[in-house]
């Protein structure tokens, strides 16, 4: 076994900048990969997951009491991989080792018999036990499995796994990949080949009139809808059909699109109709009739306000089906725009108009559910009801729904999805008496991947053609007042037979994994294993405001229910009467949604519960155990409440890994900072015999060891705030080791007053690289250093910078979006230009650095709902230059450099410019206390003169420009320091960057 106090590799060492690369790939896998099988969110990367883990589990072979049979197996195993030679030393071994776990993060190996055989058997020889007696695995231990990225991968490299979460859906999935694939292995992908196809004819018999073929042959594969409200205009009274775009298909050389066309019969209520046709260019398409709720009639012109058509969808149920009159003819409701074919034979899809057919067969659906839900009544109600009856939430920002009155999980389907799920779930219920249960929980788990896109609320998508699944807004259930309706039998699109293609697909790539874990629906706070069980405590955690996880999936939760009615895991087991999943005891802080359910879930629920969550990760793990908790929250608060938990349960940072895990193009990582990375805190037992620490020893270490790890970070291509985030965790590695810090006078130091120090020496840290300020402190003094707006300009840019440019490519099938340019059930979002950072963020760093934020709010920055935004240097034009702008302001510097950019900035200053919110537009206040006083502090700083020198480049006055640099040059170096300063860190995209380097070429050399 491993000695107690033998280092292990994530403690010294560790591929940062190779496994990043093969994690945010991941994003882009699909065949065989685990994501595939089931949705969920926030499922970490495969490759972090097995990386950090074979680094928990290997010693370091450079400690003196690292064992030596796990040298002698690692230099006799390594020569057998590409580029793992073990040398001679100690240091060359470590170096191979590393090259291993970086190679073995590539999805490509994961399956890998020779990587798999290496891994396995150097965990083994970690782990011997003492002669004569008998070798056990080491346990790894995750009590917030979620998606089990985790515990699969410590199944991978031949650990025994405890998976335990408080969700029954995730657990369910838990179940299937990490106890029913490893147990069953390739057969039972053989029998849900069997199995999928018998029930796809059952169900195609049951359903061929609900989805016929066109006279022509072709078979519908998407039926594009909107719903539809009636225009209040009293002259007019037309149908909106509510389309937000009228594109059909965007590929360039077969572009579809719908063509609106008004009929105004005499003394009738006009109406809309339409074609299609194939638009040379987008101005050719004409603009949709909703736009933020909001509805224009095409007839009329008249706008619709967001309360009235809330309004009239609510009296329809949400709009998602059609109304009929007594003789089957279609008069309200949801309207067919087109049909999407195939035709045998051809490549491509093909599109038409709706016809009568198409709205008989939708009838023919109706009559089917009002069946199945009479039938249901007359037995008493007996079972669950066939179509999902639990009520949904009404969570602003997430479930918006409920707005447009869909407040049953029911209202999300029309009666065709209905009827088509239900006639799955029944055939998948009809199987199970000739199926293992493996196998019934792997069909529940299809059937669940198909109701994904088979809902009232999937858009399609004009560029991919294919139907988007309904959280393809990742973590939220918006509106969508169009929606896309799938055949769920079809063979093209991702229907039944891709998802039993793709779950196929999963079990087969994993059963390289030949022994199963332990799955358990647990509470992280009442952990069932007992003490010291666990070799490495290995979790991702949810952080204060999280993914509302169990309202999420709910929308899986109500189809499983119906297909494993009695299943184990398929319950609240701490609430029977609940028919929904747990929401009392989930670990995050929810009170801004539902104060009325849930007012205990406050701040300090969230708090105590991580506590007690790492209290008892501390107690099932083995004195010589290491951990690792993985963080990816921007808000100090939430580093804070993570930091603390862990420290007060006994757990004490020993190493920090920050590892990109997220796709660069995703749209929230644009003009903000956004984190790319995880940071994973490795951690160990601290010892019940911890000392005392002193602050003064503390706070002299702390330079040094953050200075250092920037260094380290940033040749791996850590920058901005993934990089101040991870410099957490190496400062908190000299906190945490003691019992307590305390002062020269005995006061105990609190973790909140060490984080202070710790945001202080990184943005002086950072300052020092960027603006060289160490430099000119040394040389002029305290006066050398730039003035405040240059700092905090700086910093906020610096904080901006991106982690490793790694590019992923969104596969239409399982990815998710982190936001959408259009939520129809919420507020229209603000587009700014500039670059935003959480108030919270900017603020720890401003502080300690004596940069007032109120000084500078109107005049570089804005505050607005917790973000603050540094203003675009094209927003600065009037406030520097005046009405008269930047030609003014040349005439007078070229007539005098040295005094006629002084003199011409802030002209319009006469008057105080401070905009108050909330007056009327226009309106203008004198500043009160507290506020800057722009006029008091009207000499241009330098940052103020950089600004000026960009915005006349960007109007072409070139010699006022040359004349500015001139006499900036004859003034000192900061001007030029500065702007070089500044190049290096706006985005290489940017305009301020454009203008920057060219302003730079017109510099004397």
């Amino acid at each position: 076994m491993i000695p107690k106090e033998c280092k292990r590799l994530a403690e010294v060492d560790f591929p940062i900048a190779e496994v990043s690369k093969h994690a945010a790939r991941e994003k882009s896998i699909r065949h065989g990969h685990p994501s595939t099988l089931h949705l969920w969110w926030a499922r970490r990367p495969l490759a972090s997951s097995r990386a950090v883990l074979l680094a928990l589990l290997w010693p370091d072979p450079c400690d003196p009491l690292c064992p030596p049979e796990f040298k002698a197996e690692a230099k006799k195993r390594l020569p057998q991989v590409p580029g793992c030679n073990p040398g001679k030393t100690d240091e060359d071994l470590r170096k191979s080792l590393l090259r291993f776990i970086a190679d073995f993060a590539n999805w490509d190996l994961a399956a890998n018999p020779t990587y798999l055989e290496i891994s396995r058997a150097l965990v083994k020889a970690a782990y011997a036990a003492p002669a004569g007696g008998t070798y056990e695995a080491p346990l790894v231990v995750d009590p917030f499995a979620g998606g089990g990225s985790i515990p699969l991968e410590a199944l991978r490299v031949g650990c025994e796994a405890f998976a335990s979460d408080l969700n029954p859906v995730a657990c369910l999935i838990l179940k299937v990949m990490l106890e029913d694939i490893p147990r069953h292995g390739p057969k039972l992908a053989d029998e849900l080949r069997r199995v999928g196809a018998e029930i796809k004819r059952e169900a195609e018999k049951e359903l061929a009139d609900l989805y016929p073929k066109d006279p022509d042959g072709a078979t519908p594969i998407a039926y594009l809808w909107a719903r539809t409200v009636r225009c209040e205009s009293p002259n007019c009274g037309a149908e909106i059909p509510l389309v937000r775009s009228f594109w059909l298909c965007k590929k360039a050389k077969r572009r579809k699109a719908l063509k609106p066309r008004i009929n105004r019969p005499n003394e009738k209520t006009p109406s809309v109709e339409f074609e299609i046709f194939e638009p040379k260019s987008e101005k050719d398409v004409s603009d949709g009739a909703v736009s933020r709720a909001k509805a224009t009639c095409l007839c009329c012109g008249n706008v619709l306000p967001p309360e009235r058509v809330r309004a009239q969808l609510s009296a329809q149920r949400g709009g998602a089906d059609v109304a009929f009159d007594s003789k089957g003819h279609r008069i309200g409701g949801a309207r067919l725009l087109a049909v999407v074919t195939h035709r045998p034979g051809e490549i491509g899809r093909h599109y038409r108009l709706s016809t009568d057919r198409d709205y008989e067969a939708v009838r023919k659906a109706q009559a089917r559910v009002e069946k199945l839900v009479a039938d249901w009544e007359r037995g008493g109600k007996q079972g669950f009801c066939p179509v999902p009856d639990e009520p949904l939430p009404l969570m602003s920002g997430t479930f918006n729904v409920p707005l447009y009155g869909i407040n049953r999980w029911g209202d999300l389907f029309m009666a065709r999805q209905h009827v088509a799920l239900t006639t799955l779930v029944g055939k998948a219920i009809s199987h199970r008496g000739s199926a293992t249960d493996a196998l019934a929980e792997l069909v529940a788990l299809v059937v669940d991947r198909v109701a994904v896109r088979c809902t009232a609320n999937c858009v399609w998508d004009a560029t991919t053609l294919c139907i988007m699944q309904i959280f393809n807004q990742g973590q939220a259930l918006p509106f969508r007042s169009e929606w896309a309706e799938m055949a769920p039998l079809s063979e093209e699109g991702s229907g039944w037979d891709t998802s039993i293609d793709y779950a196929r697909k999963v079990v087969e790539a994993l059963s390289v994994i030949t022994h199963s874990a332990v799955t358990q629906v647990a509470d992280a706070t009442e952990h069932p294993l007992p003490d010291a069980a666990g070799s490495v405590f290995f979790t991702d955690p949810p952080y204060y405001f999280a993914v509302p996880y169990a309202d999420l999936s709910d929308f899986f939760f109500v189809w499983l229910k119906r297909s494993l009615a009695d299943h184990p895991y398929i319950h609240d087991p701490f609430d029977p009467s609940n028919p929904l999943t747990h929401k009392v005891r989930e670990l995050c802080e929810m009170s801004h949604w539902d104060s009325s359910r849930y007012a205990h879930k406050d701040q300090g629920f969230f708090e105590n519960g991580i506590f007690k969550a790492f209290e008892n990760g501390r107690r099932v793990l083995k004195d010589e155990g290491v951990g690792s908790v993985v963080f990816a929250h921007k808000t100090t608060e939430g580093w804070e409440a993570l930091l603390s938990g862990m420290i007060r349960s006994g757990l004490c940072i020993t190493a920090s890994w920050p590892i990109w895990t997220e796709s660069r193009n995703r749209l929230r990582a644009k003009e903000s900072a956004a984190l790319g990375t995880s940071v994973h805190l490795i951690c160990r037992p601290r010892s019940d015999s911890a000392s005392i620490g002193d602050w003064g020893e503390v706070l002299r270490e702390l330079p040094k060891r953050v200075g250092d790890w920037m260094e380290r970070l940033q040749t791996e291509g850590v920058r901005g705030a993934d990089l101040v985030f991870a410099c957490i965790g190496p400062a908190l590695e000299i906190f945490s080791r003691y019992r307590k810090v305390e002062t020269a006078d005995g006061r105990e130091v609190k973790l909140g007053e060490y984080l202070e120090k710790v945001w202080e020496v990184v943005g002086r840290s950072a300052l020092e690289q960027v603006l060289g300020t160490a430099e000119a402190k040394a040389r002029n003094g305290a006066a050398g250093a730039l003035e405040e707006d240059a700092r905090l300009t700086a910093l906020f840019l610096w904080t901006m910078q991106s982690t490793v440019d790694v590019e992923t490519t969104n596969d239409e099938d399982d990815e998710v979006d982190e936001e959408s340019d259009e939520n129809e059930g919420g507020k229209a979002k603000k587009k700014t230009k500039g670059f935003s950072l959480p108030f919270d963020v900017a603020r720890r760093f401003a502080q300690p650095l004596g940069v007032d934020l109120a000084k500078w709010e109107g005049r570089i920055i804005e505050t607005d709902k917790g973000v603050i935004r540094l203003f675009a240097v094209s927003e600065r034009a009037k406030q520097l230059f005046g009405e008269e702008g930047a030609m003014a302001v040349a005439h007078q510097i070229e007539r005098d450099p040295t005094q006629g950019l002084q003199q011409s900035l802030f002209p319009d200053l006469d008057e105080p410019t401070v905009k108050v919110r909330g007056r009327k537009k226009g309106r203008m206040s004198k500043p009160s206390a507290g506020e800057p006083d722009l006029k008091k502090d009207r000499e241009a700083t330098v940052l103020d003169r950089v600004h000026a020198a960009m915005l006349l480049q960007s109007s072409g006055q070139a010699n006022a420009l040359r004349a500015l640099i001139k006499a900036e040059q004859d003034r000192g170096p900061d001007f030029l320091r500065l702007a070089n300063a500044l190049s290096a860190l706006y985005p290489k995209d940017s305009e301020e960057k454009r203008l920057l380097d060219a302003m730079l070429l017109a510099v004397p050399r």
